[in-house]
């Protein structure tokens, strides 16, 4: 199994391209469904943005209030820092084990949902192909205040916190144009897809593991032989209430 990492900017049309892949039977690990799942009441990133942040960006019933929690790190690249900290190590936890769950029950490759693969960094080198989702900056910021309600000057704040889509789309091995009807992007998911499932790839990383596996099981049979030799060479007897090893000769 392979990783392929997807991502693209706010609103370009990512989560559509994600349910494409679904369609085609290719698991999909959401890194924002993973985000929403640490950050539950009680959890470790729940208690840490609670300490780093107060009381302000919850609500009564002990809920992240996401829009106050956002009002705040789009507007301070530090306070956004401060929150990437927290969140993303946990997240990675979460995403790498949903992965292993899918490597487990043997598919060719997944799908990792990342909206800051490059922005973060961390999991770009464990991606084995990149799609970057991208399309026209008027429809991106349409979007955007269509979607989430925002007003156009916030809907700016967050898509000029994420890194260029030119530079984006110059970093990937396939680039999606979502501008124009789903059948044209469901078009190029099928072509990418395709492209994908022909990879020898998948059997290149299962003879890595099983070459590791196999040989971690030959190190433990081999120290267990030995064991087993210098066990049946040496008995033992007590004096004065000790054990004591008697060489036999």
């Amino acid at each position: 199994m392979f990783l392929v990492g997807l991502t693209g900017g706010v609103a370009t049309g990512k989560s559509t391209v994600s349910n494409m892949f679904r369609e085609l039977g290719v698991p999909v690990i959401d890194a924002d469904a993973m985000a929403r799942r640490i950050v539950e009441p009680g959890r470790k990133a729940w208690k840490a943005i609670r300490a780093e942040f107060g009381q302000c960006v919850f609500h009564d019933n002990g809920e992240l209030n996401r829009a106050a929690l956002r009002t705040i790190i789009f507007e301070d690249e530090e306070q956004r820092q401060k929150l990437n900290l927290i969140t993303h190590p946990e997240i990675y936890k979460e995403m790498c084990w949903e992965a292993v769950k899918c490597a487990a029950a043997g598919h060719q490759y997944i799908v990792m949902d990342l909206p800051l693969l490059f922005e973060a960094g961390v999991m770009v080198a464990y991606m084995h192909k990149i799609i970057v989702v991208t399309c026209e900056e008027d429809l991106q910021l349409q979007r955007l205040m269509e979607q989430r309600h925002l007003s156009e000057r916030d809907s700016k704040l967050m898509i000029g916190a994420q890194m260029n889509m030119d530079q984006k789309a110059s970093m990937a091995q396939f680039v999606i144009e979502n501008s124009g009807s789903l059948q044209d992007t469901c078009e190029q998911v099928s072509r990418i897809h395709t492209n994908l499932t022909k990879s020898f790839f998948h059997w290149k990383v299962r003879l890595f593991f099983g070459v590791a596996i196999g040989g971690l099981v030959g190190l433990v049979y081999l120290i267990s032989k030995k064991m087993m030799k210098i066990g049946s060479g040496t008995s033992w007897t007590t004096s004065g209430g000790k054990w004591h090893p008697l060489t036999l000769k």
